[in-house]
């Protein structure tokens, strides 16, 4: 299908702005295994990146539109859509190669195209010994980004930190004062604390905000071999309320214990990469594409 033109720079200042306050939230230690604690950014100083206050405008802005626009009535029309409609057809690398039309050549701060975060990340992974799969994972994990080159509502539903919705808004979510514009917040069942769920339901039975990591989940979790950690570092890396505040633990059981060791595992090497040194995508690629192979279809319905 023809992909419209949209306005990349734009799009770029945002979700850029999105990752500078994340990164100033802090870091998180991870335990053992494949998700013991991230080496590659032990010796970053952290306080380079983007202060907070100058960012703060813009992101309470994006927030604002993003808190008053994500409704139940919004996530179960877009997730009906999502399983009528075949946006393109085409493989992991065209993919990558489609979302680095998105670059913004106007920020100041950052010169990282799309392709040299998701190489940069997969590097920064495979640094640090973990495994294929986990590098695959960090190759992959913004292509839901494609939403915006796919006729999205806008960016509020393509990037920023992820929420439930269905029951009340957590005071953990960044910014949670501009949820009074939501319809959501006054529903007399979407306002409470359980909501639509059950106590302890599992996070795989709740709705969270729909956004590129949602979508990438919906395409890969049929379409690739990638483990279960692998699918949710996709699914929850943007989810901060749960994986960094600790919100929803009255929603979560014990299966999601080892989401939340996925996420908190992904997370250093999301934030922090876009530090390191520009990557050779050409140099790069036989490898990836060689992982690509071991772990999905050669064309993947977008």
């Amino acid at each position: 299908m023809p992909m419209p033109v949209v306005d990349a720079h734009v799009f770029e200042e945002i979700s850029d702005a999105v990752d500078e306050v994340n990164k100033l939230k802090g870091t998180v230690e991870a335990s053992h295994e494949w998700d013991e604690e991230s080496h590659f950014d032990a010796d970053k100083d952290k306080t380079k990146f983007r202060q907070y206050e100058e960012a703060c405008d813009r992101v309470k802005n994006f927030y604002k539109e993003q808190h008053e626009k994500q409704t139940v009535e919004f996530n179960l029309r877009v997730r009906e859509n999502f399983k009528k409609t075949v946006r393109a057809r085409m493989s992991v690398w065209e993919a990558i190669e489609k979302l680095n039309t998105l670059v913004d050549e106007s920020d100041p701060d950052t010169t990282v195209s799309q392709i040299e975060h998701l190489l940069q990340t997969a590097e920064a992974i495979r640094r640090d010994g973990k495994p294929e799969w986990m590098q695959v994972a960090g190759l992959v994990h913004d292509l839901g980004k494609l939403l915006y080159l796919f006729g999205s509502e806008g960016q509020w539903d393509v990037v920023g930190d992820t929420f439930v919705v269905g029951c009340k808004f957590s005071d953990k979510i960044i910014y949670p004062d501009t949820f009074e514009n939501n319809p959501d917040s006054r529903d007399p069942v979407y306002s409470t604390e359980y909501g639509v769920y059950q106590p302890n339901c599992g996070l795989d039975n709740v709705m969270l905000s729909w956004g590129h990591d949602e979508y990438l989940y919906c395409v890969l979790k049929n379409q690739s071999s990638l483990p279960e950690a692998a699918l949710h570092m996709i699914r929850y890396h943007s989810f901060y309320p749960w994986h960094r505040e600790g919100a929803y633990s009255h929603l979560t059981n014990a299966n999601d214990e080892k989401a939340l060791e996925a996420a908190r595992a992904f997370n250093p090497y999301d934030l922090y990469s876009k530090s390191d040194d520009p990557v050779d995508p050409e140099k790069l690629k036989p490898y990836y594409q060689g992982l690509i192979a071991k772990f999905f279809p050669p064309v993947i319905e977008w």
